[in-house]
């Protein structure tokens, strides 16, 4: 079991739903990961933030945001939000989002990569991010789908200090390494209409999710996919949101 007590800076730590219906969403991954929620008041005139939780650890959150599409924000530690901020900046990122402080728990801020790609930092202080990663039903990996795998390598490059192995005969896929971890990859596409940043989930039985799909209301949009380490699918949920899911060998 991938359990966390910290994160290296440079690490994917954290997955968010921004969705259009909590409590829709909420049924929908609990039928898929079996996931349960936390709903924390936010004030006046603002809806709740449910944090996931998986066999008790949090694995994630989903709040309702009605004024954009359903999404997943992937989100990234760093040791200072601000000094990430202002790195992206001088890469060429637009900083989305400024860095600010969250009711204590960390600072973060929102950027959005030279190609449009949108990711949140995370300085963490009483929150690291997930408690549990690499397993079903929990945060296994990240991808940046975009058109111009050139563009992010530099950028992430220098930011991260990210650095990235080219795997043969996979049409230009790059594994991340941050440090000695392998920490997701670019997966380059052309047609991608907005470059994004699309979070992977462990799943005990990846054909079995598949054909109760539809069903639930979500859509598959490609998959299952072998690869070395097992096999992958991409889905949509009920509400549009896109992320995939991944059966095999995770990491530790």
């Amino acid at each position: 079991m991938g359990e966390r007590t910290s994160y290296d800076p440079g690490t994917f730590s954290y997955a968010e739903l921004a969705t259009s219906d909590a409590e829709a969403a909420q049924a929908f991954y609990t039928a898929v990961f079996g996931w349960t929620y936390d709903s924390i008041p936010m004030g006046d005139d603002m809806p709740p933030y449910h944090p996931i939780r998986l066999d008790g650890k949090q694995v994630g959150a989903l709040f309702q945001a009605g004024d954009q599409p359903p999404h997943w924000n992937s989100y990234v530690t760093v040791a200072s939000a601000a000094d990430a901020a202002a790195r992206a900046a001088e890469l060429g990122a637009t900083v989305v989002m400024e860095p600010f402080d969250v009711m204590g728990l960390g600072d973060m801020a929102v950027i959005s990569d030279p190609s449009g790609a949108f990711l949140s930092l995370w300085q963490a202080k009483q929150h690291i991010g997930s408690e549990v990663v690499n397993q079903p039903g929990a945060l296994a990996w990240n991808d940046l789908v975009t058109p111009d795998p050139e563009t992010a390598e530099r950028f992430y490059g220098g930011l991260f200090g990210w650095t990235f192995q080219e795997i043969p005969g996979s049409g230009g896929y790059r594994v991340i390494t941050n440090g000695e971890r392998s920490n997701g990859g670019i997966f380059p596409n052309a047609d991608v209409p907005v470059p994004a940043w699309l979070p992977y989930f462990g799943i005990e039985d990846l054909d079995r999710m598949i054909a109760e799909l539809d069903g639930l209301g979500g859509r598959l949009f490609n998959g299952p996919v072998e690869v070395p380490a097992g096999r992958f699918a991409v889905c949509a949920d009920p509400q549009g949101a896109m992320f995939a899911v991944l059966t095999g060998d995770y990491d530790d």
